[in-house]
């Protein structure tokens, strides 16, 4: 497998049928000239000395050293093959709560933008465990599939706002089931999912969805985001408000989370303005008995533009070795 690291430069290699096209019309030229001055065969016998041929040598001989040396600024990697990576840790899939009443402001700036934070710190501490990121509202869907890419999981997490799900609500229940069917086949007695939400469902029941992920082997913690006193949900243009006019406010919901950890085998956590919960979390996952997990990964690309930049500069000595002139003697005389 051959991949360019600048592919951009390849470009330049649009250019290498037109050099020796120009070279050829220059030629053409050159001899409609030489016809106005007189017969063609004469002129050529004042000049005995120019060679036709090594012109076009030349030419040839440059068009294939450009050609090298941008084949060569396109740095060009082979040696990429797929090896079996053996790690060992836990697999942990998270549901971030994206409904509007996430982003009420009892945390600053809010409540999604605290827990993407504590989410991007969790990932940094991360070394074998692998990773996946569901979202949910009023319905649920994996944003990204468990792995060990903490850069992509962070590049993903960046991109989550109250619009990644058009349906509106907190389907808590329907996010912890989604989660545990995301789950790898290797992984038997390492599932946690960390529910992260302010738990006002509203769609199905949560508790219920918990029981049934234990029985697909999957640990289920809750972090309680918000207050009880509740909050107002700031939107374009002011305050959310019911059909009626009224404010909507929007307050935790600690009981049905401490509901889903019990029935989840698990623990639920007041999210705090310094610590927001995911540590100590992450420290009973890690009591968990680790598992092994083979995955195919590529191995490192070797890179190759310097056997192409050797040709270039071979091919370019070469050409300017020929000169345009016959040689004076012929061998084998």
């Amino acid at each position: 497998m051959i991949i360019f690291a600048r592919s951009l430069y390849l470009w330049l290699l649009l250019l290498v049928p037109l050099i020796p096209i120009a070279y050829g019309v220059t030629r053409r030229l050159r001899t409609l000239r030489v016809r106005k001055f007189g017969d063609e065969t004469l002129v050529e016998e004042l000049m005995p000395s120019r060679s036709r041929s090594k012109g076009w040598v030349r030419v040839i001989l440059w068009t294939l050293a450009f050609a090298c040396f941008v084949i060569g600024l396109a740095r060009p990697q082979v040696g990429a093959k797929l090896r079996e990576h053996e790690t060992k840790g836990a697999e942990i899939m998270i549901c971030l709560d994206v409904s509007n009443s996430m982003l009420a402001q009892d945390y600053s700036p809010n409540r999604l933008e605290r827990a993407k934070l504590a989410i991007s710190r969790l990932v940094d501490k991360l070394q074998e465990d692998r990773i996946g990121l569901i979202v949910f509202a009023g319905t649920s869907f994996v944003q990204l599939p468990i792995t060990t890419d903490y850069v992509s999981a962070k590049m993903f997490l960046s991109s989550i706002d109250t619009r990644s799900v058009p349906i509106q609500g907190t389907a808590i229940g329907d996010a912890i089931l989604t989660a545990a069917k995301g789950f790898s086949a290797q992984s038997e007695k390492s599932r946690a999912i960390i529910v992260i939400t302010d738990g006002e469902n509203h769609e199905d029941d949560p508790v219920a969805a918990a029981r049934q992920a234990t029985e697909l082997g999957c640990k289920v913690y809750a972090i309680g985001v918000g207050s009880s006193q509740g909050q107002p949900i700031p939107v374009e243009g002011g305050l959310l408000r019911d059909k009626e006019g009224n404010i909507v406010v929007t307050r935790l919901d600690e009981k049905t989370l401490r509901d889903v950890a019990s029935a989840g085998n698990g623990a639920y956590i007041h999210a705090g303005s310094e610590e927001f919960g995911l540590n100590p979390i992450i420290d009973d996952i890690r009591k968990m008995e680790a598992e092994k997990f083979n995955s195919v990964v590529f191995e490192e690309f070797d890179e190759q533009y310097m056997y192409f930049f050797a040709a270039a500069l071979a091919l370019f000595v070469l050409e300017l070795l020929i000169g345009e002139r016959r040689p004076k003697r012929r061998l084998f005389e």
